[in-house]
């Protein structure tokens, strides 16, 4: 099976009832790229990769494009025995840009799942459970809405909230932190995300002044270094999200004891293939992580859901999904959602999404 035709497309995803805030950024839409590709077999298979803006990560969605226009017309022809045999061919074309491989990556699982007549999660692995659990992440806001919203995030059955904070006053986290945690109390896991936005001083005073709620602070500075500084003086886990850039990373932080835990984005590592290597790298040292993405449509959401439902029960985090912060699906009968707090794991071959192509409009770029 060769790959003979890849799509590129555009597609915006705005922000319902936006901004979606954190530390570093208001976002009131998304630029999504969307990657189709036809086999000489007829398959098709669908993948995705949505950065969350140019400040969150080393990622923009032009970037994407333009590295996908790279490597798009010496990817045709190119055999699809597994996985990694097309990343080898993808990292021969270009260095480094993970993110836009990781499009063709879920592109490439879609359509080896449906070529082999099994779904992502199969390829993985196998799945553990066939209901994935979910967490929802606030947007930075006043301490009484955040405590209101979390109540609402609780009725509906999530397991687990996310804070986001930092980009402000550190005395109105705080204050943020505590409300939350008098209003849901212990039934709920509770995360506290700065997206970077913090100073280690802020960290340590978090930590001090909050030392009795639980909770796991999710990438509080700007880099490893100085995280890895305040390691020691810290009361509560360290998860690292957006320093967790590759492979090599991770194997650093989990070896020399930086974090405890992370929050992982699967098109950031560059797709399902070394988001798996991750999940067994977590695996080998007991740390538990999220399978998760930065934003993205029923393809990065499915993508997700798959790779989160073949995690030991113990280490997983959750996967979290843009869905309830957008509109609409690719796949209007199946779209992946939320329900309860938790996500069914995407029925069918690949990855279980059938779209409607007349969303995605015509092609930015086409190979072949």
């Amino acid at each position: 099976m060769k790959i003979k035709e890849l799509h590129i497309y555009q597609k915006d995803l705005p922000v319902v009832g936006g901004p979606y805030t954190m530390a570093r950024a208001n976002v009131y839409a998304l630029d999504t790229t969307i990657v189709k590709l036809v086999t000489d077999t007829g398959l098709v298979g669908w993948g995705e990769t949505c950065p969350v803006g140019p400040t969150y990560a080393e990622a923009h969605a032009e970037g994407a494009r333009a590295a996908l226009s790279a490597i798009g017309q010496g990817l045709i022809g190119q055999e699809i025995p597994h996985a990694l045999a097309v990343h080898r061919a993808m990292n021969d074309l270009l260095n480094g840009h993970n993110y836009a491989k990781a499009a063709v990556d879920i592109a490439v699982h879609d359509v080896l799942g449906k070529h082999y007549g099994v779904s992502v999660c199969d390829l993985l692995g196998g799945a553990v459970t066939n209901r994935v659990p979910s967490y929802y992440a606030t947007g930075v806001g006043a301490p009484d809405d955040i405590a209101r919203l979390a109540k609402e995030k609780q009725a509906e059955g999530y397991p687990r909230l996310q804070i986001k904070v930092g980009g402000r006053d550190v005395a109105i986290d705080i204050e943020t932190i505590r409300k939350v945690w008098e209003t849901v109390g212990p039934t709920m896991r509770l995360a506290v995300d700065g997206n970077r936005g913090w100073t280690t001083r802020d960290v340590l005073r978090v930590s001090r002044e909050c030392s009795d709620i639980p909770f796991i602070i999710e990438q509080p500075c700007n880099t490893i270094e100085e995280i890895s500084s305040i390691r020691a003086q810290v009361n509560h886990a360290i998860y690292l999200d957006e320093n967790a850039v590759d492979l090599a990373t991770v194997i650093r932080a989990s070896g020399t004891g930086i974090c405890d835990g992370f929050g992982m984005k699967v098109t950031r590592i560059g797709g399902l293939h070394p988001m798996s290597v991750f999940r067994d790298i977590c695996a080998a040292r007991s740390m538990p992580h999220t399978c998760d993405d930065s934003w993205g449509g029923d393809f990065i959401a499915a993508a997700c859901t798959h790779i989160g439902a073949t995690v030991d029960a113990r280490l997983c985090e959750g996967v979290w999904l843009a869905a309830p912060y957008i509109e609409g699906h690719y796949d209007t009968e199946n779209g992946v959602k939320i329900e309860n707090g938790h996500i069914a794991v995407p029925s069918g071959p690949g990855l279980g999404v059938t779209p409607d192509e007349t969303l995605f409009g015509a092609p930015v770029a086409s190979f072949g």
